[in-house]
């Protein structure tokens, strides 16, 4: 008889975030990192060696069902074995919980590739649903009535999740909130790096929900799904880089978004580039700030290539 597991007493439980993720700069380090925070919840970053987005994915296991936060940012699996990753996590997973059916559902935090270059791989996979990243899709699968304003639950049997609207960065973007954890995943919206922002309005929107949200609800860190920060306040690694030497951590806190919040407010009519010790805001698609991002990348992937020459 299948023993059900509690979600709710103790939680949010303490995790494990104590860790030193693969950066590209050891030569041999692995095509992906995985690492458990605690028993039902697995974080696998992606090696900027085989892209330099580096991105991070989350596997949730809940009583009838997991959750896949995001696919990568590459689809081939010589690469970014996305699929046997998490086979091998679901069947680990169901031996020490053993249950009947278990199906998997991928969600994405927004529509961008390097967050779902690995959706067909997972939509090959048995038992597996892979929800569509356009904006109709998103409102129809989570529920959405009052598109972005609202909160909507996702439940994974006992482990029930908050999902809300996240525009800014990407029209169809949300940020999932696990109770079990505390941990808010806020994808491409709240992360230690370059926050695009083409929709300021929407931007600020966000932020003031998910601010008001986590003044109510238990929330312990907030994690997104890259870090280009370097370890000197304000400066964040060139574009494309390979290698993050000196990578900050990836865990930001409820205060940190607060003073996003806060920053993005005072800028919000400011359209540019604006640096902050924690996250840098471009606000709007300004061509020229494109044009110097690029700039400032291609100098760094040669600089990169010529102390790799022997």
């Amino acid at each position: 008889m299948t023993v059900p597991l509690d979600f709710r007493t103790d939680a949010p439980v303490p995790v494990d975030l104590d860790v030193r993720w693969i950066d590209g700069t050891d030569p041999d380090q692995p095509l992906a990192q995985v690492h458990r925070l605690d028993r039902h919840t697995v974080v696998i970053r992606q090696s900027g060696r085989t892209d330099p987005e580096a991105p991070f994915v989350f596997l949730l296991f809940g009583d009838e069902r997991a959750l896949l936060v995001d696919t990568g940012a590459t689809a081939d699996p010589a690469r970014w074995p996305v699929r046997s990753l998490v086979d091998g996590l679901v069947e680990e997973w169901l031996r020490e919980n053993p249950r009947g059916t278990y199906p998997l559902t991928v969600v994405h935090t927004h529509s961008h590739g390097d967050h779902t270059a690995g959706d067909d791989a997972m939509r090959a996979r048995p038992g597996t649903t892979v929800v569509g990243t356009d904006l109709a899709s998103v409102r129809e699968f989570f529920g959405f009535t009052r598109w972005p304003d609202e909160v909507v639950p996702l439940d994974l049997g006992g482990r029930v999740l908050s999902v809300i609207g996240g525009p800014g960065h990407d029209a169809a973007a949300v940020v999932l909130h696990d109770p079990w954890t505390g941990i808010l995943l806020t994808g491409d919206t709240v992360y230690p790096g370059r926050l695009y922002v083409p929709d300021m309005a929407a931007f600020v929107a966000t932020l003031e929900r998910l601010v008001a949200f986590c003044r109510t609800v238990p929330t312990t860190h907030v994690l997104g799904c890259h870090i280009e920060m370097s370890a000197r306040p304000g400066r964040d690694h060139p574009l494309a880089a390979p290698r993050h030497p000196g990578e900050p951590p990836l865990q930001m806190t409820v205060a940190q978004l607060e003073r996003l919040r806060d920053r993005a407010v005072a800028v919000a009519d400011r359209p540019g580039v604006h640096r902050f010790d924690d996250v840098v805001v471009y606000n709007g698609n300004r061509r020229r700030d494109r044009r110097r991002l690029a700039a400032r990348g291609r100098l760094a992937q040669v600089a990169a290539r010529v102390t790799r020459t022997p």
